[in-house]
């Protein structure tokens, strides 16, 4: 799995249509969509066996799997503000003393409050050392709210190396299974180590849900028993789980701006596509590197469309077809960036800034592979140190100077 700056949609089914009908079939959720799809069409949140997977999933039971728990997010964001200190300081306590207990043992060395800014100091060294440009952006941030959003990033890098870092040859469903009560102990005030004791308060303290963290889990599942994506809707899904995720944890941590007339709803939504657009970026940077691993993370069907096999792209060879088809890619994760910027000038202002610094970033990896002439076989695009010092003032002018406007709710 490979994630954005905080760890690594259209859901066309057409390959190089004309830009009218990516855009008639890009999909951003509405609430009257959802209301249309609820009707007979009871929610299940799973991954199904082998027999019955992803490959089965239709546009309508995608949409509905991924907006359900973008509605479930924003839910527990407006139940957060209307009691919002109910239980903040008893699960400080209670994951505090557990953290004690099981891995300092009688605590002498550390009060409570040292021992949690040392687990949160611990989550900003990881964050600084492999988010470098992320986490001069969360400089920014309330202390409180950088420090949560380091937490997030922590799980999120931890949750990404069992099925990409130097074990991940060792790593199966039962290790993601316990990997996953870990989650439910964490989220309980029952901390194994630092991190998790700096994300179990994080959750203690800002409303985000356990769910989409359990979808991030499933991503790895995913990644350990598919190597194809039939179309765009499987994928999309996919691109949900390792990276949509990501922005339904942060937006309830970085907050929505106090004058922001965009509904909650509508904020998440903007943060899911910036997810997704990451993810997409991601894969169109790593064909190569995915491919010598046997993997292709590009819908199969709009392949064939356009001329393409598995075998064309194992022998990485830049073909007109293939700058066609990469041309038809790009426009759809673009369109993806478009839909995300309108959400972010409704952030809280303090909170701004990161994301426009990742949001700019990852656009240019985009002109990266242009300029390379779509070559992502064998030439890696990437954003130079230049640039991206450059970024950090456009981001932070951008933070300032777009702030909450008018936001079509329906988008």
């Amino acid at each position: 799995m490979k994630q954005g700056p905080l760890g690594k949609l259209t859901l066309a089914t057409g390959g190089h249509r004309q830009l009218g009908d990516l855009l008639g079939s890009l999909s951003i959720i509405t609430e009257q969509q959802l209301g249309h799809m609820r009707r007979g069409h009871p929610f299940r949140l799973t991954i199904e066996g082998e027999d019955n997977e992803v490959k089965g999933t239709n546009k309508r039971r995608v949409l509905e799997r991924v907006y359900e728990v973008v509605l479930k997010q924003a839910a527990l964001v407006k139940l957060k503000q209307q009691n919002r200190n109910l239980k903040q300081k008893s699960s400080m306590d209670l994951a505090m003393k557990n953290y004690e207990k099981s891995v300092i043992g009688t605590g002498d060395f550390f009060t409570n409050g040292d021992l949690l800014n040392a687990a949160y100091d611990r989550c900003g060294d990881v964050c600084s050392e492999y988010a470098k440009t992320f986490y001069l952006g969360t400089q920014l941030m309330t202390p409180e709210r950088r420090k949560a959003i380091w937490a997030i990033y922590v799980w999120c890098r931890r949750t990404d190396e069992l099925v990409d870092g130097p074990n991940a040859s060792h790593i199966t469903p039962k290790a993601l299974d316990r990997w996953e009560q870990r989650l439910c102990d964490v989220f309980e005030g029952r901390p194994y180590d630092m991190y998790d004791a700096a994300l179990s308060h994080t959750v203690s303290n800002y409303p985000v849900d356990i769910q989409p963290f359990k979808d991030m889990i499933n991503g790895m599942r995913l990644d350990l028993r598919k190597s194809r994506y039939n179309n765009f809707d499987e994928l999309y899904l996919y691109c949900y789980y390792v990276a949509g995720t990501v922005g339904l944890m942060s937006v309830p941590v970085m907050g929505i701006a106090p004058d922001s007339k965009a509904s909650t709803e509508t904020v998440y939504n903007a943060a899911l596509a910036l997810g997704i657009a990451n993810q997409l970026t991601n894969i169109l940077r790593d064909v190569g590197e995915d491919a010598r691993r046997g993997r292709i993370y590009l819908p199969q069907d709009e392949l064939a469309r356009a001329g393409l096999s598995d075998e064309d792209i194992f022998r990485g060879q830049v073909s007109d077809k293939w700058r066609n088809f990469m041309k038809g890619q790009i426009k759809r994760a673009r369109m993806f960036f478009d839909k995300a910027e309108k959400g972010v000038a409704e952030l809280n202002s303090a909170s701004r800034w990161p994301v426009w610094a990742s949001l700019l970033l990852y656009r240019q990896i985009l002109d990266a592979i242009e300029a390379n002439d779509y070559n992502n076989f064998t030439k890696r695009a990437y954003v130079g140190k230049l640039n991206k010092l450059l970024s950090l003032p456009s981001a932070y002018a951008k933070a300032l100077l777009f702030r909450s406007s008018k936001f079509n709710s329906n988008i």
